[in-house]
Parts: structure tokens; C-alpha cells; sequence
């Protein structure tokens, strides 16, 4: 169904074969990648089919590698992609970070150091999930002030888009690494309980985001199509 292609910024291009491959490819890999990285987190998996974890988190890293590298294509080809440069920027600096951690995952895998292997995954889980990060927290400002705030919504950009786009793999990365660093180290006990507030609050957020993302975008939608 080509139609859909026309609501985005630029769908199918007429003639510009390659463009529409790597659009193709990069939509089609979304739910895949989601899936994928869901099964990886399921503790019974890693324990009771430790084959099918090993193979899943191989098709993950394939699919994440192949939409950064679309990512790129997309970004730097000079096809039209929504938002300004320092959005681009962003966008970039997230492709190169996916890139990275899925090595680091790979190699820490390849040779047996499964703690590092499991802190490279769960960073590059992160970094992969940006780009849904991104959507849901621009769907909680948006129910929060009630109004496009921070940005244009016709040129889509603006200081909050812009601190949006790096905040989506920034802030996750930030709070994870605290996360490791107070685990591997002994604090007083109010620094635990500081970051699982902010763990519970952005949690609380996350789940918020979700549900306005739902209701503004995605069930809408669904409704449309059915």
C-alpha cells in the first residue's frame, strides 16, 4: 500500500530507486527491531533458550546496524527529512552511537564477557529506542501545554525539538550509566534512593507518554486503516 508513503515528508520519489530502498528498508525493519529487542530482555529466554537469545540478538544488531546505516543514507542524500540541521545532527550523532554500542555488544559477546556484553546491549537497546523516545515525549509536551510550545509545528523546529533530539538517547544513557556506577560501587544509601525516584518518575512519564502518543497518533490511525 503506497499511499501512506505520500503523508511523509518525502514518500515514494518517482524515479529515485535507491531513496525509496532504503525508506522501504527502514520502515520495514521498525516493528521487527521492536520485537526483537523486547525477546532480548525476557530473562526465561537467556536462561532456558540461550540458542534462540544468541540468534535474536544477532537479527537485532543486523536490523539496528542496517537502519542506521538507511538512517545515514536518508539524512546525508539530501532527501527532504523532517525537522532542521540540528535535528540532522542528532539523528547522526544517534546512527554512530547505535553503531558503536552494537560492536561493543558483538565483541563483548565473541569473547565471553557477558557482564560487559549485557551493559553494550542494554545501552544499545537505548540508543535503538531513541527515535521512540523521541515521539512519545514530544506527545507528552504536546498533552502537557496543550499547544505546540517550543517549536513551529509547520516547519517543525525549535529549541524544545532541538533539545528533544539529543535528550532521546542522552537522557536514557545518562540515567543507565548512573545506574551501573551505584551498583558496582558502595554509596550511602540516599543516592540509591534518589535515582530510583527518578527511575519512578520517569517511568511515570514514560507510561504518560505512551498514552498520549496512543490516543493523538497511533489509535487514530489504526482506526483509519480498519
Amino acid at each position: 500500500d503506497m499511499h501512506p508513503w505520500h503523508e511523509l515528508p518525502e514518500g515514494f520519489v518517482s524515479g529515485n530507486r535507491i531513496g525509496n530502498a532504503f525508506l522501504a528498508v527502514h520502515l520495514a525493519l521498525a516493528a521487527a527491531i521492536m520485537a526483537s529487542g523486547a525477546l532480548q530482555l525476557l530473562p526465561w529466554l537467556r536462561r532456558h533458550n540461550p540458542t534462540a537469545h544468541r540468534w535474536n540478538g544477532r537479527f537485532y544488531i543486523l536490523c539496528a546496524l542496517t537502519m542506521a546505516c538507511s538512517g545515514f543514507y536518508l539524512v546525508l542524500s539530501g532527501r527532504k527529512v523532517v525537522g532542521d540541521a540540528p535535528q540532522h545532527a542528532a539523528l547522526l550523532i544517534n546512527g554512530l552511537l547505535i553503531l558503536a554500542c552494537g560492536a561493543m555488544a558483538l565483541q563483548k559477546a565473541r569473547s565471553r564477557e557477558f557482564v560487559g556484553h549485557s551493559r553494550w546491549a542494554l545501552r544499545l537497546f537505548l540508543v535503538v529506542a531513541g527515535v521512540w523516545f523521541f515521539r512519545i515525549g514530544l506527545f507528552l509536551w504536546l498533552a502537557v501545554n496543550q499547544r505546540p510550545a517550543g517549536f513551529n509545528p509547520d516547519t517543525f523546529a525549535g529549541p524544545f525539538l532541538t533539545f528533544l533530539g539529543f535528550a532521546q538517547y542522552l537522557l536514557p544513557l545518562t540515567i543507565f550509566e548512573l545506574y551501573v556506577r551505584i551498583l558496582a560501587s558502595s554509596n550511602p544509601r540516599w543516592i540509591s534512593i534518589t535515582l530510583a525516584g527518578v527511575v519512578a518518575l520517569l517511568t511515570v512519564m514514560t507510561g504518560a507518554g505512551i498514552a498520549a502518543a496512543a490516543m493523538i497518533l497511533w489509535l487514530p490511525a489504526i482506526r483509519g486503516a480498519v
